[in-house]
């Protein structure tokens, strides 16, 4: 995440910023924080004081961390959200500060987070969590009339979607949070970027929900809604692939600057180093020059059967890591 921010930094701060405050909140959420917990960074990122009323109780928080005792004045609450039993804000005279929408979207979907894990063991998370015994899992679909032969899939979207009226939670992945939506009729169409995970029974939900992850991650502006069904034999390597410890194809890859890997890909799907040429507008013996170099930054020949598989793998891989900006962030 740091590199990515890095990378985007140049080209859009505002976007590197966005995921800044993203990355910052789910590391937190990741780790278990509270609500003063989350509190403290909001107030920490905003340079103002973070509140919330949680089950009728409020609690504030300035930058340095400290309690503010008492009530909040009403007109400075500039940008806040609210939801069943709580409501978040920050105190801001004035106009809200560039990135205040986005910590405060953070921030209820923190809280969000910590009232789903409150309630009684009948969350919709538990049905697609793979530490949870079957039988627990059995006990969650008989409270919503599933039974666990029935043929579901489950839909990744990022956190800040809009709920579906279908059963979904606001889950903590090694991607940082998601939400995961249940789909029994195929018919749902929540906003996109979507990843759709593969068809199961019920009681097998957790490996839909694994799949609907990956295939979120592979979403991109050009290819919004991306189904794991889809992906074949290539969704198992994607599922054991950790981004956080790339493979040394992938690294390669990730190196290249965008007209190198234009060409790459090309001298890939192209039938001979001529046509290559011809779809890149290049000289012949230019892109071949370029393709002994590829070769020899790469460690493997990008056209022969081989290379072409561990080129295809390597890009399949690489699109893991790539950041799915949040909604509202402007970014592609």
């Amino acid at each position: 995440m740091h590199q990515l921010v890095g990378r985007l930094n140049s080209l859009d701060p505002q976007a590197s910023e966005t995921l800044r405050i993203v990355s910052y909140f789910d590391v937190l959420l990741t780790r278990g924080a509270g609500l003063d917990g989350l509190l403290r960074g909001a107030a920490v990122l905003s340079g103002t004081v973070a509140g919330a009323e949680l089950r009728g109780r409020t609690t504030r928080r300035d930058p340095e961390g400290h309690l503010h005792s008492g009530a909040a004045d009403e007109p400075l609450r500039s940008v806040r959200r609210s939801g069943d039993a709580w409501t978040v804000w920050l105190e801001r005279e004035g106009e809200p500060g560039p990135n205040d929408e986005m910590i405060v979207e953070r921030l209820a979907l923190g809280v969000e987070l910590i009232e789903a894990r409150r309630r009684p063991e009948g969350g919709f998370d538990g049905v697609i969590d793979a530490e949870r015994p079957l039988s627990e899992r059995v006990t969650l679909l008989a409270e919503r009339r599933l039974e666990p032969a029935t043929p579901v899939r489950i839909l990744a979207t990022l956190a800040d979607t809009a709920e579906t009226g279908r059963p979904s939670a606001i889950v903590p992945t090694r991607y940082g949070l998601l939400r995961a939506t249940l789909d029994v009729s195929g018919n749902l169409t929540p906003p996109e970027p979507v990843g759709l995970g593969t068809w199961v029974r019920a009681d097998r939900a957790p490996e839909s929900w694994d799949a609907a992850i990956v295939a979120l991650r592979l979403t991109d502006a050009a290819t919004p809604v991306v189904d794991a069904t889809d992906l074949g034999a290539m969704l198992l390597l994607a599922q054991a692939y950790d981004p956080r410890d790339p493979h040394d194809d992938v690294r390669a890859l990730a190196a290249l600057d965008q007209r190198a890997a234009e060409v790459l890909r090309t001298l890939v799907e192209a039938d001979s180093i001529r046509s290559a040429a011809a779809d890149l507008g290049m000289h012949h013996s230019t892109v071949q020059a370029r393709h002994d170099s590829l070769t020899h930054t790469l460690g493997y020949d990008p056209r022969t059967n081989t290379g072409r598989m561990r080129y295809i793998a390597a890009a399949l891989l690489l699109r893991l890591a790539d950041p799915i900006p949040p909604s509202g962030s402007g970014t592609a």
